[in-house]
């Protein structure tokens, strides 16, 4: 008996673009791009009679699109598993999307528009592992260089754009990431130093809207960050503000919060992406 693979009918978002079709526009395209997303969700090849049932798609429609797609190297197929899996040029085109850094440039006017509101220096971050990596840094004018800088990496749990990804993560994923003491970074003897510890944190940034850090990073300096994220509402990197303590909007009491939260949507929307329900 040939094992049917993952559900994916249990992931809504694949049936998503197979509805979309229905709905008119093109329905080949949407369909394709419906196989590869799936196959792009699935954590191992399946068999083509699960993604015709996940999608909705009648399984002639599905073997059709697939012989297309392995014709063209974005899907390869695995005759003895009788399955299939995203192919080579599949992922080029990710490649591509880093080569290209579009998350960069579309973030870049963003953050510029962002510094004109707050007289701040705006980032862009990613979280990469237990560390984020600054990608962009748009700075204000008169204010002095920060660590912060672009290509720069430091622990995700002491930096408020961290904190805004990780507030946005599964629990389960964070608990991966952060699986015992020895796994958390301080600096200026300040941060989080267990499991337990950070959860209270990225909880109260739940609540809140928006993380924060005081001093954490570079003693005399306060950051606010919002996450961006994707079609999925996962957070795929976040905008920071960073000032100097004491200088005017206090994140706790002024109006730079919302300022970095319009600005994360505003990039949320850019990227195609929903915020998270």
């Amino acid at each position: 008996m040939i094992d049917s693979g993952p559900d994916l009918s249990a992931d809504p978002g694949t049936r998503a673009p197979a509805t979309a079709a229905r709905r008119g526009g093109v329905p080949a395209a949407r369909q394709t791009l419906a196989v590869l997303q799936a196959l792009a969700r699935a954590p191992s090849p399946v068999p083509a009679a699960t993604l015709a049932r996940a999608l909705g798609l009648p399984r002639s429609t599905t073997y059709h699109l697939l012989a297309e797609l392995v014709a063209a190297g974005f899907v390869i197929h695995l005759p003895e598993e009788r399955r299939y899996g995203l192919g080579v040029n599949a992922y080029e085109l990710g490649t591509a999307y880093l080569r290209q850094e579009p998350l960069a440039r579309l973030a870049t006017p963003v953050l510029r528009r962002l510094v004109d509101a707050t007289g701040h220096t705006a980032h862009l971050a990613v979280l990469r592992g237990r560390e984020v990596v600054y990608l962009v840094e748009e700075r204000a004018p008169g204010r002095p260089r920060l660590v912060t800088d672009v290509e720069v990496r430091l622990p995700a749990e002491l930096t408020a754009s961290g904190r805004a990804i990780l507030a946005n993560l599964p629990s389960a994923h964070v608990r991966a990431l952060y699986p015992g003491s020895s796994t958390f970074v301080q600096r200026h003897a300040l941060g989080p130093t267990s499991l337990h510890a950070l959860r209270s944190l990225l909880a109260a940034t739940r609540r809140r809207g928006y993380a924060s850090e005081d001093g954490h990073v570079t003693p005399g300096f306060a950051s606010v960050a919002v996450a961006a994220t994707d079609h999925a509402g996962t957070p795929v990197a976040a905008v920071a503000v960073t000032r100097p303590v004491g200088a005017p909007d206090e994140p706790d009491g002024g109006h730079l919060p919302a300022l970095v939260t319009r600005s994360a949507a505003e990039l949320t929307r850019r990227l195609g992406g929903r915020p998270r329900s």
